[in-house]
């Protein structure tokens, strides 16, 4: 029997994993903590490791003699020791394009409420205070411009309903060629100038050590004093401190932050003490549809590799390259999306 380590999840069953998974002879050891501590001892068993925001760190990949696949429940995989799994020749899978509604739709969200003002009125109501003034000023969405940066999969999907929506957008993505931004989204634009213009500026870049702190206090300080800022990607893409001093300074109108460094903030933090700050607890890629997805398509990728195989979405995909360079012939499962 192939033991399957899950450091963590967030939803109510393990039975879509069972499913996948037994086709292949796994069965799955589930961590109670998701500490090192803990995952270091059960993964000296381990031939697979599941994961979702728990650090697998080169200690628990280290500890695990038999181990031959790691699958990220998600798309970033910064929690994931993938230097030292790519050392071990240990293939690293993901789930690049389960949420993109789901994400793309909070942002949206995210971006209404704190223009609309609606969770302002909604307490000021509770305490018996029905004026107009609690949300103002309040300025209409359609006409104004969103500055998206990065333009993957959500980036775009994201770009396209503010589209619908009647607003305008720019994009800032080095890696994106400026034809295929033109033909679906709208104007490439440089960091500082899409800061300058936008009215909100959504991030969906991954956590690596050329994002770190991309959104900083020179960014901050040519945002518009009435503009927006959204983060539903990674919390270590903000410089949280410059960001916080913003908010409490009132040099930006306020942010929507869906994530945070650490991924949880202490109740006194004074980030979250902010009043023109709009928090969600990392909830953006939730939806009873997506988490189903995610699931499946995560223990797919892993039941794949138990199996011989190579799962198409492999973020080390250089594992699988021989001595000579070559690539060996195996099978793969593509995922639906």
């Amino acid at each position: 029997m192939l033991r399957v380590l899950v450091t963590d999840y967030t939803w109510d069953s393990l039975e879509r994993e069972r499913t996948e998974l037994v086709n292949v002879g796994g069965t799955l050891v589930v961590a109670q903590s998701g500490v090192e501590a803990e995952l270091v001892q059960l993964a000296r068993e381990a031939d697979a490791i599941l994961t979702c925001f728990a650090q697998v760190t080169p200690a628990v990949i280290q500890a695990a003699p038999k181990l031959r696949v790691i699958g990220r429940y998600g798309i970033g995989v910064d929690n994931i020791a993938v230097e030292e799994a790519t050392r071990r020749g240990i293939p690293v899978t993901n789930v690049p394009a389960y949420c993109l509604d789901e994400v793309a739709e909070h942002v949206l969200a995210l971006i209404f409420c704190l223009e609309r003002g609606i969770h302002r009125y909604d307490r000021a109501v509770r305490n018996g205070d029905w004026s107009l003034a609690v949300g103002q000023p309040i300025r209409r969405i359609a006409g104004r411009t969103l500055g998206v940066i990065g333009f993957g999969k959500i980036g775009r999907t994201v770009a396209q309903r503010a589209q619908a929506l009647g607003m305008r957008v720019i994009v800032h993505d080095p890696r994106a060629p400026a034809g295929t931004i033109l033909a679906t989204a709208g104007e490439p634009t440089a960091l500082l100038e899409l800061a300058a213009r936008a009215d909100y500026v959504t991030l969906h870049v991954p956590a690596t050590p050329d994002t770190e702190r991309l959104i900083d206090a020179a960014f901050l300080a040519r945002m518009k004093r009435d503009a927006y800022l959204i983060n539903a990607a990674r919390g270590a893409v903000v410089d949280q401190q410059a960001l916080t001093a913003a908010l409490r300074e009132r040099r930006i109108a306020g942010a929507g932050l869906d994530v945070f460094t650490p991924e949880r903030l202490e109740p006194e933090h004074e980030l979250l003490a902010q009043p023109g700050l709009l928090a969600t607890p990392h909830v953006a890629f939730y939806s009873e549809e997506s988490v189903a997805e995610l699931a499946t398509l995560a223990a797919r990728n892993v039941a794949t590799v138990l199996a011989g195989g190579r799962a198409v979405d492999t973020v080390n995909p250089e594992v699988y390259a021989d001595k000579l360079g070559t690539r060996r012939e195996t099978t793969s499962v593509s995922s639906p999306r």
